[in-house]
């Protein structure tokens, strides 16, 4: 909450299965691009929610499947929990919010007569959610019975149908549009409501979404059969809700692009990496630049030519130095020279690389401190490092970057990068090609 100094310029509010992350799509190409496109133009003055029906163990879970941004505030549980930051420090208030009119045991004991309920694996059960799998045949005469049940015990319940199976029983005050509202609220307390907030989902969970005042929406392509009809009974005349064309997070982008919210042309859809230096360029803009080029690069998916490399190397200071996680220091245009050797080592290979939370601070007139997560994933090991960067960026605004100090520390807990440094250093020592290639490639095989 307290990240931004000013005003959100965008704050989107973001489902994750099927809406963020699209499990039909391997090479989570659509997500990536997302990636790229909210680390290049919106994280600096921007806000990003992830808003899922995922306990906080299955959205852990998700994150270490999945190439997935670090949001700023994750909503879980179905509204029912508001956690900010990297460290998904709880909103104790949310929590106040939510014990009005509710007793988990009661409900507990009603449902659990209900032949057609099942109840949910344990790490679904959470302090303000109690949820069950039913028959899509018998969900609307269930939550009938069960509305009337609660009312009689003196409850004020919410009864939530979604995805064809899921049943999530919560306190009346809780529910995805309900923590959206909650956070708008704060924002606006706090003088800082965004400029627009964009929803968007795929299944009945998310319909509350969609009815908080002067959002816009969008309802992904592959949306399920209760979100439409609810759009259908509830906003099909609204303008500021739409059915994308497109999946998942490119039904997102497609969304940014048709409110007018903002860039909506991803760095990843940018397939001569030249085109980019002809546009407006920021510090944030130019790492997402670099690392596709260095992912393309060790896929095969660009030139091997030595113009790609002089063109990298013309944006590092004569005098630069890349400082490794093990201490070893490098030349910065050493390290790209280092970089011939491994061209398209990963063509045809599952290799992806992203960024995560790239923020910049103006340090100087010219001179921005870069600071930002970068993750590699090879086949089924996904390995991260931090990376500060000391960028001097040209004083006409589109010549792009000039690296002048890069220092890595892997991040905690990393694939096996701790367990193998030593080993590394001591390659490095013997082989002055491999020393090249640990440093810029920043792991440890």
């Amino acid at each position: 909450m307290d990240r931004l100094k000013a005003t959100a310029r965008l704050m989107i509010v973001s489902d994750l299965d099927h809406t963020m992350v699209d499990h039909h799509d391997p090479e989570n190409m659509s997500l990536l691009r997302f990636n790229a496109l909210w680390e290049a133009c919106y994280r600096n003055d921007s806000l990003l929610v992830f808003s899922t029906g995922r306990s906080p163990t299955l959205y852990k879970q998700l994150r270490k499947e999945k190439p997935m941004l670090t949001p700023d505030i994750t909503i879980m549980s179905v509204g029912t929990e508001i956690t900010y930051g990297t460290a998904m420090v709880p909103d104790d208030g949310w929590v106040g919010v939510l014990n009005q009119k509710w007793d988990r045991n009661i409900v507990t004991e009603e449902a659990g007569k209900l032949p057609e309920l099942t109840l949910q694996s344990e790490t679904e059960q959470r302090p303000h959610k109690v949820s069950f799998y039913v028959d899509k045949a018998n969900a609307q005469n269930v939550m009938k019975v069960l509305s009337e049940i609660f009312a009689k015990r003196g409850l004020d319940v919410k009864i939530i149908y979604s995805g064809g199976m899921d049943l999530d029983i919560l306190p009346q005050g809780a529910g995805k549009g309900q923590a959206l509202a909650y956070l708008h609220k704060k924002f606006k307390t706090e003088g800082k409501l965004p400029a627009n907030t964009l929803v968007c989902g795929d299944s009945g969970n998310d319909a509350e979404l969609f009815s908080i005042p002067d959002v816009h929406g969008v309802m992904v392509s592959n949306a399920q059969e209760e979100l439409l009809q609810w759009h259908a009974e509830n906003a099909k005349d609204n303008p500021k809700v739409i059915h994308a064309t497109e999946r998942c997070a490119a039904g997102i982008i497609q969304a940014i692009g048709h409110f007018n919210l903002g860039p909506n042309a991803s760095p990843r859809d940018i397939t001569n990496l030249s085109d980019c230096e002809s546009e407006n360029v920021s510090a944030s803009s130019e790492i997402v630049r670099f690392f596709m080029f260095y992912e393309r690069w060790r896929r095969a998916e660009v030139e091997n030519s030595e113009l790609y490399l002089a063109s990298v190397k013309a944006d590092c200071d004569s005098s630069g130095i890349l400082i490794h996680p093990s201490g070893t220091e490098l030349s910065l245009c050493d390290a790209i020279n280092g970089m011939r050797s491994y061209y398209g080592d990963k063509q045809g290979q599952k290799f992806r690389v992203w960024v995560d939370r790239v923020l910049s601070t103006q340090t100087g007139l010219d001179t921005w401190l870069v600071k930002f997560n970068k993750w590699e994933l090879s086949g089924d090991d996904q390995q991260g490092c931090v990376i500060t960067c000391i960028i001097n960026m040209k004083k006409d605004g589109v010549s792009g970057a000039t690296y002048m100090h890069v220092h890595e520390t892997w991040l905690e807990g990393s694939g096996r990068a701790k367990d193998q440094i030593n080993l590394a250093v001591l390659d490095c020592a013997y082989s002055p090609e491999l020393r090249c290639r640990q440093l810029i490639t920043l792991r440890t095989q």
